[in-house]
């Protein structure tokens, strides 16, 4: 619990210098790429701090392309 804590206070802190001046240099596009990641990595985080197995991005690379490959290489 303490560990969700700090990363949200951590997130916080980030947001607190970051959105003014995105805000303040009228980057309203950038500004919701960068608050979609900033909530994917303080979710991550969050589920890796609570001791949640996070799957490897390569799993489902290999979910995708192991049907293809055996297609073509049969």
């Amino acid at each position: 619990m303490l560990n969700s804590i700090g990363i949200l206070l951590i997130a916080a802190i980030i947001l607190r210098i970051e959105v003014p001046l995105l805000l303040q240099k009228k980057h309203k596009k950038e500004m919701v790429v960068f608050l979609f990641l900033l909530f994917i990595g303080v979710s991550l985080a969050i589920l890796q701090g609570f001791g949640k197995p996070i799957p490897n991005p390569m799993e489902l690379l290999t979910f995708i392309f192991k049907p293809i490959n055996n297609t073509l290489f049969r």
